[in-house]
């Protein structure tokens, strides 16, 4: 089976929409009162309805067609304009300088750390939260070329100065905390 069938596969099944990515969802106080947002290989959208909310101009882009079928819907029953689009976001990443926010959850694609700050305004803000090699429960991928090493994400965004960084790994009591994932909010000088 073919990545996009399996994604278009999952996004056509009846499974509730998941809430905004914990990353964005603690910190929407950072968000800019306007500008433009792009909630990049969005899923079902979560994160572009939360930044639609809040009132910025917001794009979503993922390659699975009833993904962004599904945001289209969730989006009008909510009276939001979201800008869609089917898109592969590694083939076809963002213009520089286009976003005052970029928000990527549970995906991870290395080679687009350099596109992703060049594609953001200065001043613009990077929300990243995605699985870490580190692991407590059985979640997330299994392959580890999806799941981030011990300070990996720093590096890929060194250019960009960190503002917020979690990686809990397996310290302390391991039932409670982000464990398995890794987030970063960081901006463009």
């Amino acid at each position: 089976m073919e990545r996009i069938d399996k994604w278009n596969n999952r996004y056509q099944t009846t499974i509730p929409l998941p809430p905004p990515c914990q990353v964005l969802a603690n910190y929407t106080h950072l968000l800019p009162a306007t500008g433009t947002a792009l909630d990049l290989a969005c899923g079902l959208g979560a994160n572009a309805l939360l930044l639609a909310q809040h009132g910025l101009e917001t794009f979503a882009w993922d390659y699975a067609q009833a993904a962004i079928t599904r945001l289209q819907s969730e989006a009008q029953s909510q009276q939001l304009h979201i800008q869609t689009e089917i898109r592969d976001v590694v083939t076809r990443p963002p213009q520089p300088a286009t976003f005052d926010v970029i928000v990527i959850c549970h995906f991870l694609a290395r080679q687009l750390a350099p596109a992703l700050i060049a594609a953001l305004k200065p001043k613009g803000l990077l929300f990243y939260q995605t699985f870490a090699r580190t692991t407590v429960t059985a979640c997330g991928p299994c392959n580890p070329e999806f799941r981030l090493a011990e300070g990996e994400l720093l590096q890929l965004f060194q250019a960009l100065q960190p503002l917020i960084y979690h990686e809990e790994k397996d310290i302390g009591d391991t039932t409670q905390g982000l464990r398995n994932e890794v987030l970063l909010i960081a901006q463009k000088n």
